[in-house]
């Protein structure tokens, strides 16, 4: 379970200004769940989108990999309090898969939901423009299952509860709902340099 007492070293002056208020680097990757780590075979995987109920596009592993790859190489911040810097990620971007099921989002807001139950609220603008995807790679090799592998959602401009690990669908929802820690007092949007930890912040 997450808590308040991760530390670190404080940022150095030379990165200075990709530290957010209150956070710490680290060197290494903090491994932080709700729960039991969920054991997902690639056969057995499979990704989901929808609107409200209904699904509207689903790939599988393979057709999942033969979409178009991107890599993208980000700051990462924990509500823990620890920031890593340069994480270097691939995937297919929201847009891309977007494209491909031939969908312009019909809401303004989605949630992310994983094989272990949980789930998060993201507004589609931060899913959107570039800004996030569904990672299945870290480091050039297969995202490892303590990190979300096979595939996690990545929204690396927000907190990283955001960014839910063994993610299976985005659903659209018409208004915002709250997710597995929004519900438990966490922030509905969670920027880091707003420092938005908890619902009253």
């Amino acid at each position: 379970m997450a808590t308040r007492g991760f530390t670190g070293k404080p940022p150095s002056e030379a990165h200075s200004d990709r530290i957010p208020p209150g956070q710490h680097l680290v060197e290494n990757f903090p491994v932080l769940t709700a729960g039991p780590t969920p054991r997902v075979s690639l056969a057995d995987w499979s990704f989901t989108l929808k609107i409200g109920p209904r699904p509207v596009k689903r790939w599988t592993w393979t057709e999942f990999e033969a979409l178009a790859q991107t890599k993208m190489t980000r700051d990462i911040h924990c509500v823990t309090k620890w920031s890593k810097l340069n994480t270097p990620w691939a995937g297919v971007l929201i847009d891309d898969l977007l494209a491909e099921a031939g969908l312009e989002p019909p809401t303004a807001f989605i949630l992310a939901h994983s094989y272990d139950g949980y789930s998060t609220n993201v507004p589609v603008a931060d899913l959107t423009g570039g800004r996030a995807m569904i990672a299945t790679r870290y480091e050039g090799s297969a995202l490892p299952t303590d990190h979300g592998g096979p595939a996690r959602l990545l929204v690396p401009h927000l907190y990283f509860w955001k960014s839910a690990k063994w993610v299976n669908a985005l659903q659209f929802t018409e208004r915002e709902v709250a997710g597995f820690w929004e519900l438990r007092g966490y922030h509905l949007h969670a920027d880091p340099w707003r420092e938005q930890r908890y619902s009253d912040d």
